[in-house]
């Protein structure tokens, strides 16, 4: 398969101009659970071509259900690898770096986030995502986040807006919370997607699956995929669009 057939219906709704940028941009994505997995997806599909995709995780069988490159045959994969194996089947001509890492402030100078021209950040850990944030909004790349994608039912309260315009997101306002009692603050603007929606969990706690694993958060809260690929997807949306502005 030529590569420039699967992007024909690409190039004939934005320009060839348009497409030939998509192909140079360099995208690193933190986090490919159940909002990052899909937007990576996206970024391929839209003909993105230079991408790094970082996480440290392995598939566990609580992701199947939301996570794109999770199923019962890739439980115990390191996903970073699971998902490599995907998207180079969409485009074998991807430059594609796959990082188990964990971001954090000891290991923030390892990703060069200099080098890119966008950063998407969907990180869980508010400690990490706070760091990202600040460091991020210090380069030139064009940065996006994904607040609080969990406790969501209704697809259609998904939007975006200005990080300190965020309401009715308990992450967004943790996040606000910790810069202020820091006075530290995102060097810029940047946009969020995000729901005001919050709904509560109706089931029992959560227990480790038969392989052991389970993410190892302070609290698991229910997530559907519909809502973790729309904010995925909208995130993916967001490089689009700016990239198309460009023009």
């Amino acid at each position: 398969m030529v590569v420039d057939e699967i992007f024909g219906r690409t190039e004939l709704l934005i320009g060839t101009e348009a497409m030939e940028c998509m192909t140079q941009k360099r995208v690193i994505v933190f986090g490919v659970g159940g909002v990052g997995s899909w937007c990576v997806e996206s970024l391929v599909r839209s003909g993105i071509g230079h991408l790094t995709i970082v996480d440290a995780d392995c598939v566990c069988t609580s992701n199947i259900n939301r996570q794109l490159m999770a199923t019962t045959a890739t439980v115990g994969q390191v996903k970073v690898e699971a998902l490599k194996g995907r998207l180079l089947q969409i485009n074998p001509q991807l430059d594609l770096t796959a990082l188990q890492k964990v971001y954090t402030e000891e290991t923030a100078d390892e990703f060069a986030l200099d080098t890119y021209d966008y950063i998407i950040d969907a990180i869980d850990s508010l400690k990490d995502k706070a760091s990202l944030i600040l460091r991020a909004t210090r380069t030139k790349a064009h940065f996006f986040s994904s607040m609080g994608a969990a406790l969501k039912l209704d697809p259609t309260k998904i939007q975006v807006a200005e990080f300190w315009k965020v309401k009715g997101d308990p992450l967004a306002r943790a996040l606000r919370q910790r810069f202020k009692k820091q006075g530290t603050f995102p060097a810029r603007k940047f946009k969020c997607v995000y729901s005001e929606e919050l709904v509560r969990n109706q089931g029992t706690p959560m227990a480790p699956d038969a392989t052991g694993l389970l993410p190892p958060k302070a609290q698991v809260n229910g997530t559907l995929a519909h809502i973790t690929a729309i904010f995925g997807f909208m995130l993916a949306g967001l490089v689009v669009e700016d990239i198309l502005n460009e023009g």
